[in-house]
């Protein structure tokens, strides 16, 4: 379970270097609209793993509890 942790971890990692990179980066490598796909990507993927890992949170700490 640790290692899933982990992996959620990394993937809100990921997903603010698609928050920030891409808007960093929009005038000299991508265009305007493929920035804002980026942003919109990473903000979601942050969500997403964001509440899968207080899920796993919430569930070890029920087990433990009970």
């Amino acid at each position: 379970m640790n290692q899933l942790a982990m992996l959620y971890l990394a993937a809100i990692l990921a997903g603010f270097a698609l928050i920030i990179v891409p808007g960093l980066a929009a005038t000299f490598i991508t265009s305007a609209a493929l920035a804002t796909l980026f942003i919109a990507v990473g903000a979601i993927a942050v969500i997403v793993f964001g509440l899968a890992l207080l899920y796993l949170a919430v569930r070890a700490l029920l087990k433990n509890f009970s």
